[in-house]
């Protein structure tokens, strides 16, 4: 009873603070948003570089009906000679799909998962000039595959080049992982000179700590509000969930053991009183995870497991969220603002992001 009435009065302390703590004037060098606020309209401090330069934002258009499955929901060029102007045009490097249509299920696998994946969606149509090659027709298409040596009826290849076709990074065959394209594509904005956005480079980190089988560690505290808002922020960390295990309130923290450890993890936050438990079994999950996040209208956006950790632990911190978002995320987060009493869904917790991101766009 003790514990439960402490974590009222942090959290409801919190809230307080949220409600009477005054923002700071619009033309100071500092944000700071409420967790009980609406989202702030301007720009955070620490803004992506996507956020900053409308040269690199995206529109999204509707995609034709026709769009075989194999080629996800990226909107391609059918040319190389069209994509090549663009890239002459644009400056932008050229991000060529040999792909096989209609296709195997290596092919439509590839359309279905890392190929409709919103936010590799939004890099490959916002830094880069799409075109899609047939590896199993004739005429410009077998012309393309003949210039870089790709054979025909092949699983997915992608290759980023400039418009002189010299090839920028190693060219990608692993169909079986988005993690290849995703890398592929921030180095590839390295070597020309673009930053990558905050947004890829946390999809980056989340999908290798995947790959590289990510380790678990519970630890328990007086609040699991405050807790995973506390590990969330921790670089190595990329999935947190409150709940309750032997009676006590706790956090199940999933991280990259090649970035950090469990030793690491209780040695920072075992001055904060969290302390980590001899093991992980027996866990129940809260109802009401991200708790800070939930408070706010950012709860109605799609998000990866790292991106709702950071946006979670900034909100707890009264600091705007947006640095870690996506463009095509902030101005759905807009839209929510503009339309408050529209049936927008709650989208923290959901794993498949391709599949939220649809349901969110249909609203």
């Amino acid at each position: 009873m003790k514990v439960i009435l402490l974590c009222f009065v942090v959290s409801f302390s919190l809230l307080a603070a949220a409600f009477f703590i005054p923002k700071r004037a619009s033309n100071q060098n500092t944000q700071t948003m409420a967790i009980s606020d609406p989202p702030v309209s301007n720009p955070p401090v620490h803004q992506s570089p996507l956020h900053q330069s409308p040269v690199h934002q995206s529109p999204v258009h509707q995609l034709p009906s026709s769009q075989p499955i194999e080629l996800g929901q990226v909107h391609w060029l059918r040319d190389l000679d069209a994509g090549r102007t663009e890239s002459q045009k644009s400056g932008k490097p050229i991000l060529i799909l040999f792909q096989e249509v209609p296709g195997c299920s290596n092919c439509t696998r590839y359309g279905n998962t890392t190929l409709s994946h919103p936010l590799i969606v939004e890099a490959i149509e916002t830094f880069f000039v799409p075109v899609c090659i047939f590896n199993n027709k004739g005429g410009k298409d077998a012309d393309a595959l003949k210039l870089f040596g790709e054979p025909a009826w092949n699983n997915p290849v992608v290759r980023i080049v400039r418009a002189d076709n010299q090839d920028i990074v190693l060219r990608m065959p692993n169909f079986n992982s988005s993690l290849q394209l995703v890398n592929g594509m921030r180095r590839a904005l390295d070597l020309t000179g673009t930053t990558a956005p905050l947004y890829l480079e946390l999809l980056e980190e989340e999908l290798s700590a995947r790959e590289a089988k990510l380790e678990t560690a519970t630890f328990s505290m007086y609040c699991f509000w405050t807790g995973e808002g506390t590990f969330g922020a921790i670089p190595g960390v990329i999935e947190t969930e409150p709940g309750f295990q032997d009676g006590k309130e706790v956090v199940k923290v999933q991280f990259d053991p090649t970035v950090t450890s469990r030793a690491d993890l209780e040695k920072l936050t075992l001055p904060k009183s969290m302390t980590a438990c001899p093991k992980n079994e027996g866990f129940r999950s809260d109802r009401e995870p991200k708790y800070y996040l939930a408070q706010t209208d950012y709860r109605f956006i799609p998000m990866n497991s790292l991106q709702a950790c950071r946006a979670n632990s900034l909100v707890g911190k009264r600091q705007s969220p947006d640095a870690v978002l996506s463009q095509r995320q902030l101005d759905l987060l807009k839209k929510v603002n503009e339309s408050p009493k529209k049936a927008w869904k709650n989208m923290i917790g959901r794993k498949d992001l391709a599949a939220a991101w649809v349901e969110v766009s249909e609203l």
